[in-house]
């Protein structure tokens, strides 16, 4: 029983903790739902970090604490939980079972080794340059789900018994994942929140950015960043091997073996860049979550993967938990909880002097990376775009740079499994921790925040004068 206790000590007092929050009253400014939802978000966080539970556990808890603490009806919640991302989540995860079905991971690994050599190190930044590169353009969420079966066939390679290469199989699934996360910030078209705050600025100054101009702000600080993931994850994990060369001799004679491309392959190829260059053309009108599924009924169609293998592939639990996180993120926004955090962060500031300069810059860079870490960056940025730019003008900062501030301080979602689909993606390998996105996440912050505070004070000012 003693045992038993403490194995889930972590799920004891995090209900309490919320049992706890319950019998207080709301802070002024604060609604009694975004009370609620703030306790909900407390509790899962805390769920998230320990993981007592295993955490499709705390999808269902999230759930269910909508229905029972906001009194929002079952039905309203269920709708919720099936957006556009978490129809791309799903597909994307049965793409990647796909892809691995036709072996064409294999070939892609090959690839890679070729121009990097077998050195883990750098096979690691080979990854995540061709990650970056290729997210910088099309989103982080299509090149991570692409990239994964690549990652998870070196680990295989490598060892068979997973708790062999744990360090090693951690730097490359963090190369995949950092990768697409530091290049989300490079184009308007690497993520949401970079059109949601092109938007604001054309609301809110008139300001208008195109996709060049974008480019020149934020390009080179993606690119700065590439070098440093990789010496980041290999500080944080030391790989249990610093050359890989007998799993590329095994990646050689697997792919020898499979002879030249065959017909089903060339299918395969095309219905993948079919998909690729649906998700860049048309994903803005049918949305990046029906061509995903719609990519993963081709692959069915055609005969080129069966269902038993997308249901004994594709890890449903990390569907579910995306799906409850982002509906937790909509009762932030919705409820006014978001927001509240938000002013009142931003309030603590004047008293710290740190409502304008270099202070501001800062904190709305600590801020944008806390909500992002719990809610999708899309969001993040929309939510605090009205509040941050107004701010800008009141303290005499450009505009423009505080915006670029939030929009590329919402990419840290380093931290948590459920900051950004790219995360999720990797976890749902069942090759990582939540412990190890903390154990590696708050060095990336940390590289990040200072190489964004070093363009926000030193670079871009030059640029928006």
């Amino acid at each position: 029983m003693t045992h038993y206790f403490l194995e889930k000590k972590w799920f004891y007092l995090a209900m309490a903790l919320g049992a706890f929050l319950l019998f207080l009253p709301p802070p002024e400014g604060l609604s009694e739902k975004g009370m609620m939802v703030l306790i909900t978000t407390i509790v899962a966080t805390i769920l998230f970090i320990t993981e007592p539970v295993p955490l499709p556990t705390v999808a269902l808890l999230i759930i269910a604490s909508q229905i029972l603490l906001l009194g929002i009806p079952s039905s309203q919640v269920a709708r919720s939980l099936m957006n556009d991302s978490v129809l791309f989540i799903m597909g994307s995860l049965m793409l990647a079972v796909a892809v691995v079905k036709q072996k064409l991971d294999k070939r892609i690994a090959l690839l890679i080794i070729s121009v990097t050599g077998t050195k883990t190190i750098r096979i690691s930044f080979g990854i995540t340059v061709v990650s970056g590169l290729l997210a910088s353009f099309i989103g982080e969420h299509t090149v991570a789900a692409m990239m994964l079966p690549v990652g998870i066939t070196l680990i295989t390679l490598a060892s068979e018994d997973p708790t062999k290469v744990r360090n090693l199989a951690a730097i490359l699934l963090f190369s995949i994942a950092y990768g697409c996360s530091v290049a989300g910030i490079g184009t308007p078209s690497g993520g949401a929140r970079n059109a949601i705050m092109i938007g604001y600025w054309s609301e809110f100054s008139g300001v208008s950015m195109d996709y060049i101009k974008w480019m020149a702000f934020a390009y080179p600080l993606f690119l700065i960043q590439l070098p440093f993931v990789t010496l980041i994850l290999f500080f944080s994990f030391k790989p249990e091997m610093s050359d890989l060369s007998e799993a590329v001799e095994k990646l050689k004679e697997q792919v020898a073996s499979q002879g030249g491309l065959k017909g089903k392959d060339f299918v395969a190829i095309l219905f993948f860049f079919l998909i690729l260059l649906a998700w860049v053309f048309l994903s803005s009108g049918l949305g990046m979550g029906t061509i995903a599924i719609l990519g993963a009924a081709a692959f069915l169609v055609a005969g080129l993967v069966n269902w038993e293998d997308l249901n004994s592939g594709v890890n449903w639990g990390v569907v579910l938990l995306y799906a409850a996180a982002i509906s937790l993120g909509v009762q932030m926004k919705d409820t006014g909880a978001a927001q509240w955090v938000a002013e009142s962060f931003l309030t603590l500031l004047k008293p710290l002097g740190a409502d304008q300069g270099m202070g501001l810059m800062l904190s709305i860079s600590a801020l944008t990376t806390g909500v992002t870490n719990t809610m999708s960056n899309g969001a993040a940025v929309a939510v605090l775009g009205p509040i941050i730019l107004p701010m800008a003008e009141m303290a005499g900062e450009s505009q423009i740079i505080v915006g670029f501030i939030s929009a590329v301080s919402s990419a840290f979602a380093y931290l948590t499994v459920v900051g950004t689909p790219a995360c999720t993606i990797v976890y749902a390998s069942g090759y990582l921790k939540t412990t190890d996105f903390l154990r590696v996440g708050w060095k990336m912050v940390l590289i990040s925040t200072t190489l964004l505070m070093g363009f926000s004070t030193l670079v871009w000012p030059m640029m928006v004068q």
